[in-house]
């Protein structure tokens, strides 16, 4: 417990890790640039709902918005954000940004590792020589790198941290070994030993283009069952009485990771000169779902100018406040678009935060809606579900249910309009 850990980005990957090392009695510094999440994390507050007050108050984690506290790094750790553009290209920007802070002020004989989603080779042959340039040390020599990909699941209290197997790789076996000792430390599911860097990077992002295509292909047949007027939740419950059959759930597809990481195996693709036809076909599906939901909920309505909709949830998956490549905006725009006037409610977003996003606050009980979309469907919405929803609704009214959570016959039966993904 000698090593000092240094966690560099403090958002749902980094301040779960950083608790983690903590706990385990390892002295740990929490570096992120953003000081108002430093304040908020030293007065014991979590935005992300990743740590309980309580979890923060008995952490003995050091929060600072200084770069020089990595100084005293033996290993440290950067677990930052690698978004997309607006031209859906990796965005590694806030990474190279990170590693010159590291760089800048790496201790010599440190062990830099990164959790970070990045196609192959990015660790090696972008970072390594950023952090030589700026440290003035030879890579292999006055330091070694690491890669140890993030699993975090948003808002998933179950598959934390600790309980998920973690996959471990350097660029030397005593890199590795030395990284090896440090995760198995915290990770009670154990490890898993990756022969090198490229390995573990290829693997991390293969892990989320996988269910990008599953969902990309229950999404298509959910598309086909709508044109057959047959609900896809009955195909799939008929379908996966069968043993190998995978189920998946169609939806909109968003987040940091799955709607994200595929395109990191594509721009890998094109470094190497080749075509990635099923990925990009995938990715090409889930990506035009939003406008799918959209013109199915316009066709229902009939002449959807004017109609008055009320959208529900606006983060990218249940129980979250994780805004991040959510496409409920998506189906806004469409709606819009269409002629619709939209209101929108999230549980997790007041009314200022909805309007400075450029939609129209609304809620339930400032119905009589012509369609209401629950599109998110976060705890709060299933309480008294689908009696409060349809009480917002006009006679006649529309319940969009993505997520097939209600049966069409007992909506239908009270003289109301279904329909679901």
């Amino acid at each position: 417990m000698n090593q000092v850990i240094a966690i560099v980005g403090l958002g749902y990957v980094g301040l779960p890790l950083a608790h983690a090392f903590a706990k385990k009695g390892y002295r740990t510094i929490g570096y992120d640039v953003n000081g108002t999440r430093i304040a908020e994390l030293e007065d014991c507050k979590d935005s992300t709902d990743e740590l309980t007050e309580e979890q923060l108050k008995e952490s003995s984690i050091e929060f600072s918005t200084d770069p020089k506290s990595l100084k005293e790094a033996d290993i440290v750790i950067v677990a930052l954000p690698t978004p997309i553009d607006k031209d859906k290209k990796p965005d590694i920007t806030i990474l190279k940004a990170g590693t010159k802070a590291v760089g800048e002020n790496l201790k010599e004989g440190a062990i830099v590792v990164y959790e970070s989603t990045v196609y192959p080779g990015t660790t090696e042959e972008v970072c390594g020589p950023i952090l030589e340039k700026e440290s003035g040390l030879k890579c292999g020599k006055g330091f070694t790198l690491g890669y140890s990909p993030e699993r975090i699941n948003p808002g998933d209290k179950e598959h934390t941290v600790t309980k998920i197997v973690k996959i471990v790789s350097g660029q030397d076996e005593k890199t590795t070994d030395t990284l090896c000792k440090l995760y198995d430390s915290i990770v009670e599911a154990g490890i898993h030993r990756a022969p090198s860097i490229k390995v573990a990077e290829m693997a991390k992002a293969i892990e989320n283009a996988q269910r990008d295509l599953n969902i990309a292909f229950v999404n298509e047949i959910a598309m086909m069952c709508n044109e057959m007027d047959i609900a896809s939740k009955d195909v799939f419950s008929a379908a996966k009485t069968k043993w190998n059959f995978i189920a998946f759930q169609p939806g909109l597809v968003g987040g940091h990771c799955i709607g994200v990481d595929p395109y990191y195996l594509v721009e890998k693709a094109k470094q190497l000169g080749m075509d990635t036809q099923v990925i990009a076909a995938g990715r090409s599906v889930n990506d035009g779902m939003g406008e799918f939901v959209a013109k199915s909920v316009s066709n229902a309505l009939g002449n959807p100018n004017g109609k008055r909709v009320l959208v529900l949830g606006l983060t990218f998956k249940e129980n979250v406040p994780d805004m991040r490549n959510s496409k409920s905006g998506n189906v806004i725009q469409k709606l819009e678009e269409a002629g619709c006037s939209v209101d929108v409610h999230d549980p997790y977003l007041n009314e200022k935060e909805i309007e400075n996003m450029g939609h129209t606050a609304g809620k339930l009980d400032n119905g009589l809606y012509d369609a209401v979309l629950l599109l998110v469907p976060h705890s709060t919405y299933l309480d008294s579900f689908p009696q409060k929803i349809l009480s917002s609704l006009k006679e006649g009214g529309l319940l969009y249910d993505l997520k097939s959570i209600a049966r069409k016959e007992d909506i239908e039966k009270e003289g109301y309009k279904y329909l679901a993904l």
